[in-house]
């Protein structure tokens, strides 16, 4: 074997022994790091939870966590998740290892509400539907609505107009089934709703001043339009689209009357012309006198 092999080869060996030694220090630290922030047990779903299933202890283990992840509201004993016995309720479905967490739960020896499944100042607000304003029972517990208002407008005119009047609005509960397990349409006279407190009053002003209607969104289309304009009887004609799409029409012409002249002020009248100055020579014969006109002559 020739000399420059043989130094080719042990260089390789070297590097191969130094990176070989790099990736242990590395790997070394990485562990003593785990072990110097410690562990907890922290309890977590040993089967499928779903909404209103008890949590017991038969349906839970615990999991090491390293203390720098363990997960805000989590429980770290049996004592702890269950004090005394008392069950929890499934608020919301938990998978296998996942934590189980006290925004997941009821509390202890609650039980499942509408009420515990409202987030920090919401609401709960029912509306009446049929088969036509609940989309045909296809609506279900979780999904998201608008929620449209037709009414008459308060004039002379008396005409209806449609307004949108809450935008990606959570059904919390279709009739009194806020579960949705079957998946199956389900045509209901109340639809739950989670809303703010302002949005629950317009909900209830509008029940009484006209018909609401539910909309179906899109799961995940959380982007609420602001395009949305109140609809009238004029806007049922065919070709009329949204505001963005509609067909700019021009303004129609107002001819006005062209305006008056202003009256002239009265000239004022001429003076007459002053009388002709003439002259006149009387003549007088015997006893009879006559005047004869000799005009300017003379002047």
């Amino acid at each position: 074997m020739k000399r420059q092999s043989v130094i080719a080869l042990t260089v390789a060996i070297l590097f191969g022994l130094f990176a070989v030694y790099l990736a242990n220090t590395f790997l070394l630290a990485s562990s003593q790091s785990r072990d110097a922030g410690g562990t907890t047990r922290v309890a977590v779903a040993g089967v499928p939870l779903e909404y209103g299933v008890a949590v017991t202890a038969d349906k839970i283990r615990f999991a090491e966590f390293p203390n720098s992840s363990i997960p805000r509201g989590s429980f770290r004993s049996l004592a702890e998740l269950l004090p005394n016995g008392q069950k929890r309720i499934a608020l919301t479905a938990i998978a296998v290892n996942e934590p189980i967490l006290a925004s997941k739960v009821t509390g202890a020896g609650q039980n499942a509400s509408i009420a515990a499944l409202l987030p920090d100042g919401m609401r709960a607000a029912s509306v009446r539907i049929n088969d036509v304003s609940g989309v045909a029972g296809f609506i279900q517990p979780n999904d998201s609505v608008d929620v449209l208002i037709t009414r008459s407008v308060v004039d002379q005119s008396g005409q209806q107009i449609t307004d949108v009047l809450l935008q990606n609005t959570r059904v919390i509960a279709i009739g009194q089934d806020a579960k949705g397990e079957s998946g199956q349409p389900q045509v209901a006279k109340t639809a739950t709703l989670q809303v703010d407190p302002l949005g629950a009053q317009k909900l209830a002003l509008a029940q009484e001043i006209g018909s609401l209607s539910l909309v179906l969104r899109k799961p995940g289309d959380d982007l609420e339009s602001s395009i949305a304009e109140t609809i009238s009887l004029a806007d049922l004609r065919s070709g009329v689209f949204r505001s963005t799409e509609r067909q700019v029409q021009p303004a129609p012409t107002v001819r006005r009357a062209a305006p008056r002249p202003a009256p002239r002020p009265p000239q004022p009248a001429a003076p007459a012309p002053p009388a002709p100055t003439t002259s006149s020579v009387e003549v007088v014969r015997g006893t009879q006198g006559n005047n004869y006109d000799v005009g300017n002559y003379g002047s």
